[in-house]
């Protein structure tokens, strides 16, 4: 829980002024893994926990930028070329920053600090909200109100340039656009979008506190061997690709493209049957898709981890788990867990004594609200 009143009073005291308070949110994705940058579907949704931005314009063009959460600042001139160097939280500020004036969002200088309850590398998109309640901020201050799909393209961008990450829009669509009680069921392709309600489900979130680190993962080479395999189909992406097409011509192909194409076709599938299991309050066939999700990536895309493993497996040896699958990137981070409504004690208490029984560690568990997008409290 962020204490606002300390937030705000650092601020003065650091920086001599009364900021304005910006925040966005982390995210979890119920299932759609791996599908937004092949342009397939997803189905994240916006969670209480936030990256909170005290900011007070300047009258030249210099920012500093400091954060309560870590010591290192940052400091530097918009009129300057960026700085080179090791990639640290603060320069996911000046990328969006630089972004922001390249699409032609002028900036004036301004003073940011920074806290943030989303826990770093758990697969709950802390860089996202970093980036979304920074570009927020920055161009709030600056008198622009920027459009929603725009920010996150800007978040997007940083996120490929500054972190070295080719991620899709996912992640900086949901921190934008984020609903109270719903997910949001986004075409990546086309960017349309539609709220699912989700106030009648029930998801807690489990951290295995194995290291979680897209840029040092394989994340990349993922995404280069799915166009890999779109480009056997004569395919610009694999959202074009059909199930029956992958299985009549799946034999022709090397066994690492199969693996790949294989997992984003039947996980954009499984993303629509998820929604209308939404729709209808079939949470048990939810729960069979969620499950589903998990081994594709475990099996055929193969991002899971011996942690995300052993605490997806735990989770479905409780009787009142309906589903459980490794959410994010993958490599370490969070499972997401689907539970009848109304056992989340019971099932806190067992995973937390299972899985350090199992590991020595005792796991981080976020009992998660559906919250709103970016916003100017």
């Amino acid at each position: 829980m962020i204490d606002l009143d300390k937030l705000k009073n650092t601020f003065a005291s650091k920086y001599g002024a009364v900021p304005r308070i910006f925040r966005a949110p982390g995210r979890i994705n119920l299932i759609g893994e791996h599908t937004d940058y092949n342009e397939g579907f997803v189905l994240p949704a916006a969670i209480d926990f936030a990256t909170w931005v005290a900011g007070a314009a300047r009258n030249d063009r210099h920012i500093r930028v400091a954060s309560l959460n870590f010591e290192r600042e940052l400091q530097f001139d918009l009129d300057e070329p960026p700085m080179q160097g090791e990639t640290t939280w603060a320069r996911y500020a000046q990328g969006v920053a630089l972004i922001l004036e390249r699409q032609g969002f002028r900036l004036r200088g301004a003073d940011l600090l920074i806290d943030s309850d989303v826990p770093v590398g758990s697969g709950l998109s802390s860089s996202a909200a970093l980036e979304m309640s920074t570009a927020f901020a920055l161009s709030s201050l600056s008198g622009h109100n920027v459009e929603g799909m725009t920010l996150a393209r800007i978040g997007q961008s940083a996120e490929h340039e500054f972190a070295g990450v080719r991620s899709g829009i996912m992640d900086q669509f949901v921190s934008v656009h984020g609903q109270p009680n719903h997910a949001l069921l986004l075409d990546c392709r086309s960017l349309e979008w539609s709220p699912i309600p989700v106030s009648h489900v029930q998801f807690i979130i489990c951290n295995t506190k194995a290291k979680h680190d897209l840029a040092e993962s394989e994340y990349n080479k993922r995404r280069s061997e799915c166009e890999e395999a779109a480009r056997f189909f004569g395919r610009n992406s694999l959202r074009d690709v059909t199930i029956d097409e992958f299985e009549a011509r799946s034999a022709e192909m090397s066994e690492i493209s199969r693996m790949r194409a294989r997992h984003v076709i039947t996980e954009n599938i499984r993303v629509l049957a998820a929604v209308a299991a939404l729709r209808s309050g079939d949470l048990p066939t939810l729960g069979k898709l969620i499950n589903e999700s998990h081994e594709s990536l475990r099996r055929d895309f193969e991002v899971s981890s011996v942690e995300l493993d052993l605490m997806a497996d735990l989770a479905r040896r409780q009787k009142n788990v309906l589903g459980s699958r490794m959410m994010g990137g993958g490599f370490g981070g969070c499972t997401i867990n689907l539970i009848e409504p109304g056992n989340h004690r019971e099932f806190i208490e067992k995973m937390t004594e299972n899985y350090h029984h199992e590991t020595g560690i005792v796991p981080d568990i976020y009992e998660c609200e559906i919250g709103q997008g970016v916003s100017e409290l």
